[in-house]
């Protein structure tokens, strides 16, 4: 079940942690987190004080059903995430083999909004609030590339494309 935060002018918002998506598609969110746990480093997308985009390099784990990101002190990544808390969260990616393509794993990406947690020796610590999770792959024959999404709105979907 979502948990409540503050959102917005003091109101109380649901908040969809990663443990809420475990409990609505468990081998979905098994492999989702088996992609980001397959490699330390990850790709984060936050937005500057402009509105354009930033793409940073950042550590991300699962933790006690939350999914939990940090940022050094003063790095620009945490201060773009306390300003406008948005972000997209992506796995890293490997090139399928060739020959071997229906053995690619696919990437992932987690988006959502970051909402500040107190973190140690003044680095910043975020907990996502999940709104949506995608896992992008191949077939078995790898013939078709899948791209599931789950939302806290509308649960698990799935499109095949040629």
């Amino acid at each position: 079940m979502p948990q409540s935060v503050m959102g917005p002018a003091g109101i109380m918002s649901a908040m969809t942690t990663w443990q809420d998506v475990e409990r609505a598609e468990p081998e979905f969110a098994g492999r989702v987190r088996g992609l980001f746990d397959a490699h330390k480093h990850k790709t984060i997308a936050t937005l500057r004080a402009d509105g354009s985009p930033r793409i940073s390099g950042i550590e991300a784990q699962f933790a006690d059903g939350d999914l939990v990101f940090g940022s050094m002190p003063g790095a620009r990544k945490g201060a773009d995430l306390r300003r406008d808390p948005r972000f997209a969260l992506h796995s890293a990616t490997v090139d399928p083999v060739d020959g071997a393509e229906a053995d690619w794993p696919g990437e992932a990406k987690i988006t959502g909004r970051a909402t500040a947690t107190e973190g140690e020796k003044g680095s910043d610590r975020f907990v996502a609030d999940i709104t949506e999770v995608v896992h992008t792959h191949l077939d078995p024959k790898a013939t078709l590339l899948v791209v599931e999404w789950w939302t806290p709105a509308h649960g698990l979907r799935r499109v095949e494309r040629e």
